[in-house]
Parts: C-alpha cells; sequence; structure tokens
C-alpha cells in the first residue's frame, strides 16, 4: 500500500518507478539526513519508498547550516555514516565543493517560502504588504528566527528585536511562549500545533529557497541511495512535497537555457 499522502492517480505511477529503481539484489539500510524545511515531506515518502523497495530508511534530522552538533555540515566534517543529505541548495553546493559529497549527484527537491507565525488564538498582524510586515515586526515584542537559510535573510533584514534560535524549530518557540511573532520555512512552521500561520512574506521581501538533496562521498550503499533520490525527485512525488508547503521542484517550469553568444 502506497501513503495516503498521494493522490490515487499518482501510485501506478509511483509504484512503477519504485519496482525499476529498487531492483537491488537485496535490501539495503540507507541513511538520511534532512534538514528541517523538507523533513516533513521526506517523513510523508519514506515509507511509500520502504514498502515498495524493501530499503530501509535511517533517518536523522539537523540544520543545513549553524554550529549546532546535529548540523549537517557537523555530521560530516566528524566522519558521522549518512549516505544521502537533504538540504539547502547552496548550503550543498558548498559541501559539494569541499568534496564531501558525489559530483553530480545534486538533485533539486523543492523550493520553499518564508512564512511567519504567531501563538495560537493570538491576533493575526496582516503581512500581506511591505508596511504591515514592517509593523508587525515593530510590534512584536520578541521576534524569533532560526539558525538556518530562512533566518539568515530574516537577520539581514531586522537587526535588534529578533533573537535567533539554534537547533529547535521557530514554530515550537512561539508555541511555548517564548516569542510573539517568527519566521521560517512555511514548511517547517506548518506540522507544529500551538500556533496560526499568518501568511507568506510579501512578495518584494520574499525569498525561495531551494532544498536539494546529493550522496555523501563515502556513502556504503551508492545505488539504493541513488533509487531515493529519483523516488524523491519524481513527479510521481509532487503532490505529497506539495502538501508540505513545499514548491516541487517536478511542478515548476524549467529554467530559461542562456543565450548563445554572438560571435
Amino acid at each position: 500500500m502506497l501513503h495516503p499522502a498521494l493522490p490515487r492517480k499518482s501510485r501506478p505511477l509511483l509504484a512503477a518507478l519504485l519496482l525499476l529503481a529498487a531492483g537491488t539484489a537485496h535490501a539495503a539500510e540507507i541513511h538520511v539526513v534532512s534538514s528541517g524545511g523538507f523533513a516533513q515531506a521526506y517523513r510523508n515518502l519514506a515509507p511509500a519508498y520502504e514498502r515498495a523497495s524493501g530499503d530501509r530508511l535511517l533517518s536523522a534530522w539537523g540544520p543545513s547550516m549553524g554550529s549546532t552538533s546535529n548540523a549537517i555540515p557537523a555530521r560530516l566534517a566528524r566522519g558521522e555514516q549518512v549516505d544521502v543529505v537533504i538540504m539547502v541548495g547552496d548550503a550543498l553546493d558548498k559541501l559539494m565543493q569541499e568534496g564531501r559529497l558525489v559530483p553530480g549527484s545534486k538533485v533539486v527537491l523543492a523550493q520553499s517560502p518564508i512564512a511567519c507565525a504567531v501563538r495560537h488564538g493570538a491576533a493575526k498582524p496582516d503581512i500581506s504588504t511591505i508596511d504591515g510586515l514592517r509593523s508587525a515586526f515593530l510590534q512584536a515584542q520578541t521576534v524569533a528566527y532560526s539558525d538556518s537559510a530562512s533566518g539568515e535573510y530574516i537577520e539581514r533584514q531586522m537587526q535588534g528585536k529578533a533573537a535567533k534560535i539554534p537547533a529547535t524549530p521557530v514554530g515550537e518557540i512561539i508555541a511555548r511562549g517564548q516569542a510573539d511573532f517568527g519566521c521560517q520555512q512555511r514548511s517547517e512552521l506548518m506540522p507544529v500545533e500551538g500556533i496560526d500561520i499568518v501568511g507568506l512574506l510579501p512578495a518584494q521581501v520574499q525569498q525561495l529557497t531551494e532544498f536539494s538533496a546529493a550522496l555523501v562521498r563515502d556513502t556504503r550503499q551508492p545505488d539504493a541511495a541513488r533509487a531515493l533520490l529519483r523516488f524523491l525527485a519524481a513527479p510521481a512525488s509532487a503532490a505529497a512535497i506539495a502538501a508540505t508547503g513545499l514548491q516541487p521542484a517536478s511542478a515548476l517550469p524549467p529554467a530559461p537555457k542562456p543565450m548563445p553568444s554572438a560571435h
């Protein structure tokens, strides 16, 4: 049985894809570390992959950047066994340049917009305009932001009033009452109970974050890991990804091709 989050019309295609992708002689254990922005999408898709492939996914979580011990760069630096990383594209590119990932193995999975939230039941500021967003920042006593991609962006926009939250999701800080307003990837806010999402940042100041996956250089399961990447990036997985607040890469228009240079 495929995961119920997948639309029924996509299930036959997904099943066929998995059977082709997982044609290995024996089940494999694949160690995956995902950053928070893609975590819920990965959780939704992982059971279907395991059932169809017979492989076992050993999953862990951590930010794409920052100095915490569970951050993906820190895990790789200390030699933790990891086969696949799912993380912010820019941070992944840096690890690729450092030689920690398999060249050419990167696949783009989704783009993620930044949203803002308040504690459940609190008044919702109108952040549909830049003036409204500015007012929400000014009226909040404490603004929480993460130590990953969305947080770096918010930190550049606002100094003094904002508090960086290492490792802990911003939504949980708001739910506890430790901040009355906060911004993070929409996909990271949606699963958190005790908060209300106010909306996305206005288009003029919105920043989409790319989430991508790649094979770690020292992977012990290269074939199985590549099959997992094909599965996550497949069009049949798009609906489950979109349900978590992300924009699936397979549903985005193709990037324009560069114009040929004139000679």
